[in-house]
């Protein structure tokens, strides 16, 4: 089934050549079900790049989802042009009148800053305390997800001693719980970053449960009892060559970078990289929209609950 965005979306002839359905407004509006609203809170600098990787993981479903994106009021993006901003992004102080079935944070490149330090702290701050009661659930990405657990829980960052960079082995803790349904026992997913939450802190947090962590990059997946807030430590949506344009560009810039783990065969940064992780990606994304946004949302919006916040 169909995501749908706006038809000129850039993305959207990408994704069609991809052989993914996307539908335009025009055809949306012409059936007669009522799609998820997914708000997708990108705050990557490349936006179109996240649009695409986002898009291509939630089109893996029978749902139709119509897709908004929404960008920060105190944050000027340097790196999308503005016609792109103006054209297909709404600010927070426009949205916040609306609900939604769901909410997608992003990670953003400023995790070696402290938290009250980000220009746009306290506007983040503002959204995910308006998820509590206008939001079905929210998905927490990378940064993202190191945000939302020091700002609902007090979970602290911590730097790492050097940058946490490959594709990582990750075993499922919990598989009685649908959120990693259908998931094999081991598996392999991207990570770029150079803090993290630590997993005894994430242990401890009454609210949370583990449902995947690695050996080598620490808790991956953990959620709130019912699924309103969850929380992704690595990147499943990147695309096979996204850690290698983050290690050339890095590399290109002088700077001190590992090769990616796990990712070139054998180690060879001339070989097209091993796609090991985009099945369970899918899974992950359709799991999510499935049994704690479709299944549980109600069909009138205006009925979102913050009854579990309270």
């Amino acid at each position: 089934m169909p995501i749908k965005v706006q038809s000129d979306l850039p993305a959207k002839g990408i994704l069609e050549n991809e052989n993914i359905f996307v539908m335009d407004e025009y055809r949306a509006t012409h059936q007669n079900i009522r799609p998820l609203q997914i708000c997708i809170l990108n705050l990557m600098p490349i936006k179109q790049d996240t649009e695409l990787q986002l898009l291509r993981a939630l089109s893996n479903t029978p749902l139709q989802i119509d897709v908004s994106f929404m960008k920060m009021n105190s944050h000027v993006s340097l790196n999308t042009p503005i016609h792109h901003l103006n054209k297909f992004y709404n600010t927070f102080d426009e949205l916040k009148e609306k609900r939604y079935d769901g909410l997608i944070i992003t990670g953003a490149p400023v995790e070696q800053i402290p938290f009250e330090e980000v220009d746009y702290w306290p506007e983040l701050c503002e959204i995910m305390d308006w998820t509590k009661s206008h939001v079905t659930s929210t998905f927490h990405i990378c940064w993202g997800a190191q945000a939302g657990l020091f700002y609902h829980f007090g979970l602290e960052k911590v730097l790492l001693p050097k940058k946490l960079f490959g594709v990582f082995r990750h075993k499922v803790m919990n598989r009685k719980i649908p959120l990693v349904r259908g998931f094999d026992d081991y598996f392999m997913i991207p990570h770029s970053r150079h803090t993290a939450v630590r997993a005894e802190d994430i242990y401890n947090c009454k609210e949370l449960t583990v449902l995947a962590e690695s050996e080598e990059a620490g808790v991956l997946l953990c959620m709130t009892e019912g699924g309103k807030q969850i929380f992704v430590m690595g990147h499943p949506e990147y695309d096979r060559y996204t850690l290698h344009n983050e290690y050339q560009r890095d590399k290109g810039k002088g700077l001190s970078i590992d090769l990616p783990k796990n990712y070139y065969p054998d180690d060879d940064d001339t070989k097209k990289p091993a796609l090991q992780w985009r099945s369970h990606s899918n899974n992950l994304y359709s799991n999510w929209l499935n049994y704690y946004v479709y299944q549980v949302t109600p069909y009138d919006l205006d009925e979102i609950s913050p009854a579990a916040w309270i």
